[in-house]
């Protein structure tokens, strides 16, 4: 759907815990790296170390504060009954494009949102993410890994220099000259078909029929994939058939994974943690899928309240430890969601972008001045089985010339709704984050 760009005016509980007290050497190996800050971080590349600057840890820990925020939107009041996946991390890279391209009021409303003191600070981020964090792990024996920017420029508009600069330095996005006065329809088929292409397949039809027209002059997108094998993977032969419960009191038979390993669990007042770490290869990066599940069977919105509630909460709930385990299940799932982020970003206060006005750093003309962003979509997808995690997001952002308008064994049974996110260790990125609320519909 098209959005018209409308100018407006801004006026057993831990510390009671049931955890287990292992030696933190047993701990996972992202634990003992992630306790050096010291380092400047460097690419990746095969038998050397990731380290985080204490820099890098607090942007990423704004980052994830900003990114649980739109998730707590996402899960109670845009699609409150419906399973949800999503990447934030797609969606802050398309709003860090933004930012980079405009100034006044509208970068302010920008820089605030994203807890960044400035475009220079946002576009270092990006590249540190994009060069480190996001490259591919697979041939250190690691997750496959991939992530891509792409711009579309209509021909008879040019680039800024220094947005153009910017886009291929920190960006290593694409540029690709259209038409839209008269191809707009092909367009937009050529960006989905990038989508597509660059998420193995996961992510179809971003950009839906009517949402690029002849009034369009800039398409931003980019595109993530995630495909992660667990470091201990599940026997599918104990793969058996189990109860969910759903939110409205009633319950369906699912398949449900289990194992008698030990496994990173920790118990806290009113939910409980697991942690299940991937493959790891040679570079050191260390990527786990957590899953937060509530006590209470229908406890998730209150939980979903409470985890986006607390500055650096994922800091202080991640489990540490493996635990030995009494009854021990989670469900396999596949889900797929799609949401325009417009209206979600205004309810959290980012409203001049959407307006009108101050994209001005943009492109090399007059029209500058009339340039807003019409919508941003989001679409992602993710498939948790035996075997581990394949997952991808994409995010397309249209910009259009607008008219003047504990110590004993844990039991860990996830058979009611939960919360779940996909997380880099040692630098504390967040891929992705999704409820399930539902196995069964995807």
């Amino acid at each position: 759907m098209k959005t018209l760009c409308r100018s407006n005016k801004i006026g057993p509980k831990e510390g009671s815990s049931r955890e287990e007290t292992n030696d933190v050497s047993n701990g996972p190996l992202w634990w003992n790296m992630g306790l050096v800050l010291r380092v400047l971080l460097h690419r990746v590349s095969v038998g050397t170390k990731i380290e985080a600057t204490m820099d890098l840890r607090e942007s990423i820990s704004n980052q994830t504060d900003v990114s649980l925020s739109m998730a707590k939107l996402l899960f109670l009041k845009e699609a409150p009954n419906k399973n949800v996946v999503f990447s934030p991390l797609s969606l802050n890279v398309v709003l860090s494009i933004i930012a980079a391209g405009s100034k006044g009021p509208t970068l302010d409303q920008l820089l605030s949102f994203l807890r960044s003191q400035s475009t220079d600070h946002l576009n270092s981020f990006a590249s540190q993410l994009v060069s480190v964090v996001l490259s591919d792990g697979a041939p250190a024996g690691g997750p496959r890994l991939s992530f891509a920017d792409g711009v579309w420029v209509e021909q008879t508009m040019s680039l800024q220099p220094l947005f153009k600069q910017l886009l291929d330095t920190d960006y290593k996005a694409t540029l690709t000259s259209v038409d839209f006065l008269k191809k707009a329809v092909e367009v937009a088929n050529e960006v989905n078909s990038w989508v597509e292409k660059e998420t193995n397949g996961l992510v179809k039809e971003l950009l839906p029929a009517g949402s690029v027209d002849s009034s369009t002059r800039l398409i931003f997108a980019n595109a993530l994939y995630f495909k992660g094998a667990w470091n201990e993977k599940f026997d599918a032969s104990m793969t058996k058939d189990y109860d969910f419960h759903l939110l409205n009191g009633s319950s369906m038979k699912v398949p449900f994974m289990t194992s008698k390993k030990k496994q990173f669990i920790r118990a806290f007042d009113g939910f409980k943690v697991l942690g299940l770490p991937y493959k790891q290869g040679e570079d050191k990066r260390q990527f786990s899928m957590y899953f937060f599940l509530p006590d209470a069977k229908d406890g998730l919105p209150a939980l979903a309240e409470k985890v986006a509630s607390e500055s650096g909460f994922l800091e202080h709930k991640l489990p540490l430890h493996k635990v030995e385990v009494g009854e021990f299940r989670i469900p396999r799932f596949i889900i797929s969601f799609g949401f325009e982020a417009p209206s979600v970003l205004k309810e959290l206060g980012v409203i001049l972008p959407f307006s009108g006005g101050d994209l001005t750093k943009m492109v090399d003309s007059p029209m500058g001045q009339n340039l807003c962003v019409s919508n941003i979509f989001h679409k992602s997808f993710v498939e948790v089985n035996e075997e581990g995690t394949e997952a991808a997001a994409a995010s397309a952002a249209t910009i259009l010339l607008r008219s003047t308008l504990s110590a004993t064994k844990i039991d860990f049974v996830a058979d009611h709704p939960f919360l779940f996110l996909i997380r880099e260790n040692i630098t504390g990125t967040v891929l992705f984050i999704g409820q399930l609320l539902n196995p069964l519909d995807g």
